[in-house]
């Protein structure tokens, strides 16, 4: 975990001195902040690291021993990135930090785990306008904790300082990771067939998409986020703030499972993340041309976050769709055999999940229907119908 603050070109470009000299700190840089705020999160870092970790915090890079792939017969990488988007405003309004680590850690390693790797290791970076180190440590302890849930190991990061390009209170998170799955096991559209049973798992809440969305609905509403909202149970606040859940460890046990095996592989065959997009929007790119999911909206009950958000804002249907994920938080796509199994394993789990839909094949029938998505986020895959 690195403990530099970004001095970008600030120092070559100093300017007129005042008698005193210009220093760093004048510019608004606290390279002393930034020092403390690595020692107060120096214990949660650590705290994610394996064995294959190399090293301590506080080197420019990160390492991993990578010998455990060495049994691997054909290891692909897979590697994500991404941030929480505006999610932190709220988390900067309320002065609650470390739940944000959560939705980053969520939205990085849960993009990785539907190909069916395993997640090995992540790096952060927060840009801020300037380092108040419990601020700091809290995101980052949120950060490694969630870590640790999906058992990758946080290796490295950056605190960026920039005062005048952002607020004093201002920042912004982002992440990477890496990880590995054997060639043969690889998740995906080949592996999807018709007769496949598409099975919903449940979200904690909005996670960390549509917030652009939802932050112009509280504020044309008049909405303050220490209202207490009857629907929730607390406050609007702490509602938008129900940290994301991070699933990838508990579907990794899932397709590993050995009561989860047909014919010889894992009755998983492709899994989708219901992230910016939306439910069909991310269902299609995880399927097969030539073939259609037919998802049935009445088949969960959306939680009462959405739908107060959506009757505070008059937010039409079509919008709430390719939105929010509306209670699903991820999608597996199954060989019949194993729903059941799956089921009463994500239950063990706590997780509920249900069946969603079915796998069918695309006749053209349905492509005039409305809420049919096909194509979507540049993969000419499969097609999906929310209906």
């Amino acid at each position: 975990m690195s403990a530099a603050q970004s001095a970008g070109t600030d120092q070559q470009h100093a300017g007129p001195q005042t008698t005193q000299g210009t220093t760093y700190a004048s510019a608004g840089v606290d390279v002393e902040a930034g020092d403390r705020a690595v020692e107060l999160m120096k214990a949660a870092v650590s705290a994610t690291h394996t064995r294959q970790v190399v090293g301590g915090v506080g080197g420019f890079a990160g390492l991993f021993d990578v010998s455990v792939l060495k049994d691997y017969r054909r290891p692909l990488l897979a590697t994500s990135t991404d941030g929480v988007g505006t999610k932190v405003a709220i988390a900067q309004a309320m002065d609650i930090h470390h739940t944000i680590g959560f939705d980053l850690v969520g939205m990085v390693v849960d993009d990785i785990v539907v190909c069916g790797a395993k997640p090995l290791v992540m790096t952060d970076y927060i840009a801020c306008g300037h380092v108040v180190p419990e601020r700091i440590a809290d995101i980052v302890r949120g950060i490694a904790e969630a870590c640790q849930q999906a058992r990758v190991a946080l290796v490295g990061g950056e605190t960026a300082e920039h005062p005048g390009l952002l607020g004093v209170d201002d920042y912004d998170v982002a992440g990477a990771a890496t990880g590995v799955v054997e060639a043969d096991r690889l998740l995906g559209p080949d592996r999807v067939q018709p007769g496949d049973v598409v099975l919903g798992i449940e979200s904690s809440g909005l996670h960390s998409n549509g917030f652009s969305l939802v932050r112009r609905i509280i504020a044309d509403a008049g909405w303050a986020l220490d209202r207490e909202v009857a629907e929730f149970g607390r406050t609007l606040g702490e509602e938008l703030l129900e940290p994301t859940r991070v699933y990838s460890a508990d579907l990794l046990d899932l397709i590993e499972d050995h009561e989860m095996v047909v014919g010889g592989i894992s009755g998983v065959h492709s899994i989708s993340h219901i992230t910016g997009g939306g439910l069909s929007a991310n269902v299609a790119r995880v399927l097969p041309q030539g073939v259609v999911a037919k998802l049935d909206r009445s088949s969960w009950t959306v939680p009462g976050v959405f739908q107060v958000l959506a009757e505070l804002g008059g937010v039409p249907q079509q919008d709430q769709d390719r939105t929010w994920n509306l209670g699903v938080g991820m999608v597996a796509v199954l060989h019949p055999d194993v729903v059941d199994i799956a089921r009463r394993l994500l239950t063990s789990r706590n997780l509920g999940s249900w069946v969603l839909g079915e796998i069918v094949p695309d006749d053209g029938s349905l492509q005039t229907a409305s809420g049919y998505v096909q194509g979507s986020k540049g993969v000419d895959g499969g097609a999906a119908l929310l209906a």
